[in-house]
């Protein structure tokens, strides 16, 4: 008897990546003939545009009679906030003693004192008493200036009520100098210095040792500037929490008043002497003079120069930020959320898990695959319904006259890929859920229950500020921190808060809570569906 070699059978494709690309088609395959999901994925963009487009409208046809706030025409509101060297909408309201400056040169003063007046504690509609006292950023100092015109470039060194000494220059920048408060017995020698477009902050605590605060470029500066001595003060807010969430309070302007001793100038000051006046909308007030004697300046102001902040109502603030445009994310949401969770426990329904794991036997990959199919459906779903909400919601708020605050080319581009990869990633948090559970309902009101409706609690006023930040701290509806375009500056006192459109963790933090949830999810969906019979 002869022996014969068996040869075992091996097949002409290996399983590998072809194998795998035909099944992401299969799924894919499976998605795109369902009709029912094509709609609820149209339905998710359409109400994503619409929901923001009636935001980007709302709110835009009432003005205000406030100073520096918006005005009618033919209307609409147009508001009249100057604009700063970067395109920003700014406060530039302070009193001026000035003189110009042509070509390089310094100014070096002390500063003894800086007193101020605050509306009363409890102020009512007619309240005319004032009392002793500051608001934290009530400041004085030096400043060259660009022009008179609100606006305009600018650096000064300034003392301020609690946050020291400070160089600031075009609205927006903020650099610390020495800290501590302005008395008769601690006084602050301050100096600024101008070569060309370049400015340099010096501050000093007895006028002989010097310390360099800092260096800015103020770019395109003429000539000829203006610099002098000034003093502002921003207005008094008193903010109460309402019962179960929001707040309310009012907003009344203050005065700061600083003496200055010890004047002395370098380079070219062609005046002979000093003129005082008020640069920007505060001059309405009345509250703003100077008072000149034996080389010592009273300088009395209000106002404040800083940029207005997004969503805080200083000065009337009638404006939008392009997150404005995305407030239908939330009801889109849903749409996707039943989407992908249709996605998976339609098989289970209708007992086609079996012929598709039979199809497939290595389970993960069949989770694996559908998850990058539904990802990537709705992340371009996603994609095309935030980029025409930033778009088109800019043009209908331009045309209502309102004003929509500028943002970097980059921040739009992460606000509108970052709104996508939310939508994408609630689609899998949904798609994994739906695994676990293989019941529609219960894996949909889950995860809207734990994206959806944190974010409505968290924005709509409803829950105190602790436990909103709360909210959108340790829930998947952090993500939409993703969205924040509106800036926060530490040297403008408001409100940022979630109502106001600012989320308690950075933007890439709070899309990596919901990718962390999504992840568990996954990992769970797939320990689970290897495990199980079908």
């Amino acid at each position: 008897m002869t022996a014969s070699t068996v040869t075992q059978y091996r097949p002409a494709q290996r399983p590998g990546r072809d194998g795998f690309a035909q099944l992401l088609r299969a799924e894919w395959t499976k998605f795109r003939t369902v009709r029912a999901w094509v709609i609820g994925l149209v339905i998710a963009v359409l109400v994503m545009i619409g929901v923001g487009l009636f935001g980007a409208s709302a709110g835009g046809s009432s003005c205000q009679a406030v100073s520096g706030g918006p005005v009618r025409t033919g209307g609409a509101c147009a508001p009249t906030f100057p604009a700063g060297p970067g395109g920003e909408p700014v406060t530039d309201s302070f009193y001026f003693v000035r003189q110009p400056l042509a070509g390089n040169g310094s100014i070096t003063v002390r500063i003894s004192s800086l007193t101020g007046l605050l509306p009363p504690a409890n102020p009512g509609p007619v309240a005319t008493d004032t009392r002793p006292g500051l608001v934290p950023w009530a400041k004085a100092g030096i400043i060259i200036k660009e022009s008179t015109r609100p606006g305009s470039a600018y650096a000064a060194m300034m003392v301020t009520a609690d946050h020291g000494v400070r160089l600031q220059n075009d609205f927006t920048g903020d650099t610390k100098g020495q800290p501590g408060a302005v008395t008769t017995t601690s006084p602050r020698w301050l100096r600024l210095t101008r070569s060309g477009d370049t400015v340099t902050g010096f501050d000093s605590a007895d006028g002989t040792h010097w310390t360099q605060v800092g260096t800015v470029h103020l770019s395109g500066l003429a000539t000829t500037v203006q610099a002098g001595l000034f003093a502002t003060s921003p207005e008094y807010s008193v903010i109460s929490q309402n019962f179960g969430g929001g707040g309310g309070g009012s907003i009344l302007p203050s005065q700061a008043t600083a003496v200055f001793d010890h004047v002395g100038r370098s380079g070219t000051w062609p005046a002979s002497a000093w003129s005082g006046g008020y640069i920007g909308a505060a001059g309405g007030s009345g509250i703003g003079k100077y008072h000149q004697a034996s080389g010592r300046f009273t300088v009395t102001g209000s106002g404040d120069i800083a940029p207005i902040v997004a969503g805080s109502g200083n000065s009337g603030d009638p404006g939008k930020t392009i997150t404005d445009h995305l407030v239908g994310t939330f009801a889109g949401l849903i749409a996707v959320i039943v989407v992908a969770t249709l996605f998976i426990t339609a098989e289970y329904r209708r007992d086609l898990i079996r012929t598709t794991l039979t199809a497939t036997p290595r389970r993960g990959r069949v989770l694996a695959a559908k998850a990058i199919v539904i990802s990537s459906v709705t992340f371009v779903a996603g994609l095309v319904a935030a980029a025409a909400g930033v778009i088109i919601g800019a043009q209908v708020s331009h045309a209502r006259g309102s004003l929509v605050f500028p943002v970097s080319w980059l921040t739009e581009v992460r606000v509108i890929a970052g709104t996508a990869a939310l939508v994408a990633v609630a689609a899998v948090l949904a798609l994994a859920l739906g695994t676990v559970l293989r019941r529609s309902a219960a894996a949909v009101t889950i995860v809207i229950v734990a994206i959806v409706l944190p974010y409505i609690l968290g924005v709509a006023s409803i829950l105190p500020v602790g436990a909103s930040e709360w909210l959108l701290r340790i829930t998947p509806a952090a993500a939409f921190a993703i969205q924040q375009a509106a800036v926060q500056y530490p040297q403008v006192n408001a409100l940022y808060t979630p109502t106001s459109g600012y989320f308690p963790l950075a933007p890439w933090a709070g899309l990596a809570v919901l990718c962390g949830y999504a992840a568990l999810a996954l990992i769970l969906a797939t320990i689970m569906l290897r495990r199980r019979d079908v």
